[in-house]
Formats: C-alpha cells, sequence, structure tokens
C-alpha cells in the first residue's frame, strides 16, 4: 500500500464523527494539494477496507459520497479514478486572461486523445517515435500542414511547409530571421504579447502602424515603410488579438501589393484562420513570396497539442526557418505532431475544430447579450470592449480578482504607449457558459460601477 494513489490514505484522521467521512475528507485534502492528480486509479474498495481495518460498506459510502462531490468518476469494472477539474476549481478564478478554445461541442476531447495515441503507438514502433525526428517535420506531416492551412491559403507545396512545436516558436525563429538587433518591425498598435516578448528578446523596435476598423492604413503603412526601413511587417489579419477586428479581403489584397512595392516581408500570424467556417483568403494567398504565414492548432483545437505550421515564401525559405526552429527548440514533440496528423488525415481535425466553431458560436451569443458594446467574431474565441477612461487597466484588474475574476487589459498589448483602452475577454477558458455567463455578468456590474479607494490584493 505505498503506492502514490495508496499514500494518500495516511491523511485519514479518524476522530468522534462517521469514519466514511474522515476518509472523504482524506481524499479530498490529497487531491487539493496534487498529491492525487486528475486519471489516477483509487485503490480497491476492499484493499482500502483492509488497509484501514474497517467494513467494506464504509468505503464504499466514502466512494460514493466522493463521486457525489464530483472528486471521483468511475463505473463497476472499470474501477475509481480521480476526475478532472475544471481550471476555476483550480485556480480559485474564473480565467478570462488566457485565449483558449472552448470545449467542443459533443465531443470528449479526452476520449479523442486516448484513442488516438493508441492506434498512432499500435501502427507506430514506439523507439522509432519517441527517437528523434526531422527539424521542420517529416514529408507526411508537412504534407497534413498544407491540408489543414488549405481553406486558408489554397493549395500550398509540402516543401513551403515546417512544422513547430507551436506558433510561438514559429514567429520567434521567422524574426530571427528577418531581422537584427535594433532593427524596426511594424505591428499594430495592439498586438500580441507573444510578438512583444519574441521582440524584447531579440531587441527589435516595434513601429505602431494606425489601423481602421478594417485593419493597416495603407497610406500609413507605405509612409512607415518609406520612413523606418522595417524588416518586417507583423499582423493578424483574422480575429485580431486583442481587437477581434478581421480584416477584409480587399485590405488584404492591398496590404499585399504593398508588401510587393515596398520589398518588405510579411509575418502573417493567422492563429484563428481556421475558426470560421468560409474564411477570408490569408494575405498569403495573393502575395505568396512576400509572406511567412503562421498557422496553429493552438486556438482551433487545443492549445495542449503545440503543433504550429508554417507556409514559408518558397522552399529554400523553408528550410532556412526548419534550421532555426532546429538551433532552439530541435523537433516538435513526436506524440502530439502524430496525433495531429492523423487527425489532419482522418478528418478528426474537422469533426473538433466544427465542435469548437459551435461552443464559440454559443459564447458569443452569451456575450453579445450580457456586453453588447463588445466587439467579436460570430465564431470567435474571444471579445473586445473598450473601458472607460475612469477605470485604469490595473485597478480593473485588481477590483476583477477580488471577485474572483481573471482579466487581461489594453496595457499587456500596446505596442508603444497611448493605445486605446480596452479588455480582452477570452471565452473559451471557463468550462461551462454557466460560468461564463455568470463571469460576464461580474465584468458588466463592475464596468457600470466606479473605482473605489486603493485596493490590497
Amino acid at each position: 500500500m505505498a503506492s502514490p494513489a495508496t499514500l494518500w490514505l495516511r491523511r485519514v484522521e479518524r476522530g468522534d464523527g462517521p469514519i466514511y467521512l474522515a476518509i472523504l475528507r482524506g481524499l479530498e485534502a490529497a487531491i487539493a494539494d496534487g498529491e492525487l492528480q486528475a486519471g489516477e486509479q483509487l485503490p480497491p474498495q476492499r484493499a482500502v477496507a483492509s488497509a484501514l481495518g474497517v467494513d467494506f460498506t464504509t468505503v464504499t459510502r466514502a466512494y460514493t459520497a466522493a463521486r457525489a462531490r464530483g472528486l471521483v468518476e468511475g463505473s463497476v469494472g472499470r474501477g475509481t479514478f480521480v476526475a478532472g477539474r475544471a481550471a476555476e476549481d483550480e485556480a480559485g478564478l474564473v480565467d478570462l486572461s488566457m485565449n483558449l478554445p472552448p470545449p467542443p461541442k459533443g465531443l470528449n476531447l479526452g476520449k479523442l486523445l486516448k484513442e488516438t495515441a493508441q492506434a498512432v503507438l499500435e501502427r507506430t514502433d514506439a523507439q522509432a517515435l519517441m527517437a528523434y525526428h526531422p527539424s521542420g517535420g517529416s514529408l507526411a506531416q508537412r504534407t497534413a500542414g498544407a491540408t489543414w492551412l488549405a481553406p486558408c491559403l489554397g493549395q500550398v507545396a509540402p516543401d513551403r511547409i515546417v512544422v513547430a512545436p507551436g506558433a510561438q516558436a514559429a514567429l520567434t525563429a521567422a524574426l530571427a530571421l528577418l531581422a537584427r538587433r535594433g532593427d524596426a518591425v511594424i505591428v499594430e498598435p495592439l498586438t500580441y504579447p507573444g510578438l512583444r516578448s519574441a521582440a524584447a528578446l531579440l531587441g527589435l523596435r516595434l513601429v505602431p502602424c494606425p489601423v481602421d476598423e478594417d485593419g493597416f492604413d495603407p497610406q500609413a503603412l507605405a509612409r512607415l515603410c518609406a520612413e523606418t526601413a522595417p524588416r518586417a511587417i507583423y499582423c493578424i489579419p483574422t480575429q485580431q488579438n486583442p481587437t477581434a477586428a478581421t480584416m477584409s479581403e480587399s485590405r488584404r489584397r492591398a496590404i499585399a501589393a504593398l508588401a510587393r512595392t515596398s520589398g518588405v516581408p510579411i509575418i502573417e500570424d493567422d492563429a484563428y484562420g481556421r475558426l470560421p467556417a468560409d474564411p477570408v483568403p490569408a494575405i498569403a494567398a495573393f502575395a505568396p513570396e512576400m509572406v511567412w504565414h503562421l498557422a496553429t492548432t493552438a486556438k482551433a483545437l487545443s492549445p495542449g497539442l503545440r503543433i504550429g505550421f508554417v507556409a514559408a515564401p518558397d522552399a529554400s525559405a523553408a528550410q532556412r526557418l526548419a534550421e532555426a526552429l532546429r538551433a532552439t527548440t530541435l523537433m516538435p514533440a513526436p506524440l502530439s505532431a502524430a496525433i495531429v496528423t492523423a487527425w489532419i488525415r482522418e478528418g478528426t481535425a474537422e469533426r473538433v475544430l466544427a465542435a469548437v466553431r459551435a461552443e464559440a458560436s454559443e459564447r458569443q451569443a452569451l456575450a453579445r447579450q450580457i456586453l453588447p458594446a463588445a466587439k467579436g467574431s460570430p465564431e470567435g474565441i474571444h471579445i473586445w470592449l473598450d473601458t472607460p477612461d475612469h477605470w485604469p487597466g490595473e485597478r480593473l484588474r485588481e477590483t476583477a480578482q477580488s471577485r474572483g475574476l481573471s482579466l487581461v487589459t489594453a496595457d499587456a498589448f500596446a505596442a508603444a504607449p497611448g493605445a486605446r483602452a480596452g479588455l480582452r475577454i477570452s471565452l473559451g477558458g471557463p468550462s461551462k457558459q454557466t460560468v461564463l455567463a455568470q463571469a460576464l455578468r461580474g465584468v458588466a456590474a463592475i464596468l457600470d460601477g466606479e473605482p473605489t479607494g486603493r485596493m490590497v490584493v
């Protein structure tokens, strides 16, 4: 009885109350402290009864109470397992700050992962699977990447595709290839925090370009290209992070033409490009030779897969990017890459994507009902809400945290001082729509009020 799944029994402290409650309290404490992890199998009830010197029905009663509280799950013949817990249960906060896809509607993601992983391991030699692999992905993986990108890009040759361990790694490697310390990169005034972090690491200057509701102002972009000699233009044309705006096809064509004229390459971060059922063609579709097109499974399927795809301008550029990734991250995790490849080839990825879209659409409708001033895409996973001047970002975050909400404000995205104030509210983090609705009502109540005195949290 010294295995990790049984050590929790030492927490059972007998007192004056019923013994089954002591067992329940010990189990609950072990799960809360992380001694027992989600998915771990508990010892059989008869083994627990023997170890504790109690009768079988006492342990059965304790396990039944634990199941009623959502601590464990299982069935006769299968055993009893520690149940998974929602993120808001783990942290004590409802997280509206991390941009995650919502749980796919009507699908069990955990079951799909288990089935695919088992199938991959059954048809592949495990030793070969877990060995070192090409840093830019195998031909099968790059072909799957081209399939994933096709709705936004059209047909792309696999030799232009690079498989990366996440889009952030690909973004950092692309910036390192294109720019050197002190060089300028043109960005939107509010941009992806990961871009800010990568630019700081590489010593790059971010130059914000004015935008309207359709994206970059083409005249302002042309002027900045002439004045600042940028090494790259970075943008998020679909469901922009954080403002949720989507650039029109005509504006994308104009930006692509400008890149050709100026000779400045574009890094097109299309993390959300697959979320719309009818996506606008990517900028890379209009000027493939000028664009590094970055995509990921993180925002459409699951962030834990950690697989990104890059459509480079040509095969030579793809090879250089693969070498840059090899120098920093070596290769994508083989099992994750195999799962994503299998999902794309077998159609499972499209099933999960459709289910994510369905859930995202319902959550967007919920957000529009509770926060009608918010802006978002009908199939997006986040919304943007302009905030009044009397709610500075730090005070807003502190107030929200004191009420059990985790929020991220505009200052996390600002490429330079003076950017617009607001909130990016992520809709996918809460496990249930009821939790999300309560959290959004909490945001509405905060913004309807006035900041109080200085808070200590």
